[in-house]
């Protein structure tokens, strides 16, 4: 499976190359200082080769956004043949790591700044929509899963699989954007929830 990161070692083509780019001058600038001329610094080739695919700095980012939430979508763990219960660990193991690799870490920045557009933009909240579906979908289909197994009480699959999209949000916005980091803490209190909540 190829990781969220692999474009930024070896990208495979242009569009990925624009992409890895764009990361990198936006994990450097952030949103509101990130120009073309800037993500062009990062690209081996011309600069009229990123205007030859996006007229401007918004289309080239929601494209960005996309390819991201793809490679997201890529490295949530999927397979669920220990059990739905390990299966549900390893999720919050994956989006929950500490200490978080410093790639990834870049990556979750990345994430948070183009999120803050979508206070005000309708297709970055598309996107963002998007993903937080995705996740919920996922988790719920877990549950659902550990509930048939008998490992889960017949709790809402939809409910606890919100809740727990929310505090993984709330955690990654909390770790890259202040001095403190309480993700220690806020695994365990998941871990919590689903011995209390959760579990049989």
């Amino acid at each position: 499976m190829q990781t969220s990161e692999s474009f930024l070692e070896s990208p495979q083509n242009t569009r990925e190359e624009i992409m890895r780019a764009t990361f990198l001058a936006l994990c450097e600038y952030g949103y509101a200082d990130l120009t073309i001329q800037r993500i062009s610094d990062e690209f081996s080739k011309s600069k009229s080769l990123i205007y030859h695919h996006y007229d401007g700095k918004d289309e080239l980012l929601l494209d960005f956004l996309q390819f991201m939430v793809d490679r997201f979508e890529e490295t949530v763990p999927f397979e669920e043949s220990a059990g739905a219960d390990a299966h549900l660990r390893s999720v919050l193991d994956h989006v929950l790591a500490t200490p978080l690799p410093e790639k990834r870490r870049e990556f979750a920045k990345a994430m948070v700044e183009l999120r803050a557009q979508a206070a005000h933009d309708d297709r970055y909240r598309t996107y963002f929509t998007q993903t937080d579906r995705f996740f919920r979908n996922r988790i719920a289909s877990n549950i659902e899963s550990g509930i048939e197994e008998g490992v889960f009480r017949e709790v809402d699959p939809e409910n606890a699989a919100a809740f727990l999209v929310t505090v993984i949000n709330g955690s990654m916005t909390e770790r890259v954007t202040s001095n403190q980091d309480a993700t220690e803490i806020v695994r365990e209190q998941v871990e919590a929830y689903i011995a209390s909540v959760l579990s049989n």
